[in-house]
């Protein structure tokens, strides 16, 4: 089990790992020993169904606006600006060279991630695919202030970038192809490893394009 099992309780005692069963018994230690039947369950934090379908809506809003952008991106889909277009644009936030070249790694990262996090489908790749690309538009734009009533703000941004990390260390939910696998199941690790995959994609980028 972990704390994402469907039946994971909360820990009254405190201590022990993050994934060990153990720590979230609800059951004092010396009852334990001196009873030998199971632990009741606290059913008032059990996983259920609402979760699941929180988790869905949020994939499906930050994947299908994600991959949106990044069609318009690709195909100039939904009156976008296509790579030259977007090229463009990324020379007057500052970057200076490559510009087709970033403009392809963005779109594809925003098209990807999209999808992958709309099917539930190896949602940790998806969601640090996302994170990166989002993640690095809030720095770029972070000197034109919070609010983009004057399309200088990072507030968009910085909403989908919240939104892609909270996926990441939530994991896709049930309803989702992901959801026999061990990454929805104890997400942390794969949280943990697609954070800093994000973080180093992100100082990459910047460092060799701005």
């Amino acid at each position: 089990m972990s704390t994402h099992d469907d039946d994971y309780r909360t820990s009254g005692t405190g201590g022990g790992s993050l994934f060990d069963d153990s720590a979230y018994s609800t059951t004092p230690t010396s009852l334990i020993d001196e009873v030998e039947d199971k632990p009741a369950k606290d059913t008032s934090t059990r996983w259920h169904g609402g979760l699941d379908f929180g988790l869905l809506l949020l994939r499906l809003v930050l994947g299908g606006t994600m991959g949106a952008h990044g069609l318009q991106k690709l195909f100039g889909s939904f009156g976008g600006p296509g790579i030259d277009g977007f090229a463009g644009y990324l020379q007057q936030l500052g970057f200076t060279g490559q510009f087709t070249l970033l403009s392809w790694i963005t779109a594809l990262s925003e098209v990807v991630g999209g999808v992958l996090l709309v099917l539930g489908l190896f949602t940790p790749i998806g969601a640090s695919a996302l994170l990166g690309v989002t993640a690095s538009i809030v720095y770029v734009k972070f000197g034109g202030g919070f609010f983009s009533a004057a399309g200088k703000g990072f507030e968009f941004e910085l909403l989908l970038a919240t939104a892609a990390l909270a996926l990441l260390f939530t994991g896709s939910g049930r309803i989702a192809l992901d959801v026999n696998t061990p990454w929805r199941r104890k997400p942390m690790p794969f949280a943990i490893f697609g954070l800093l995959i994000a973080a180093a994609a992100s100082v990459l980028i910047l460092t060799l394009f701005r």
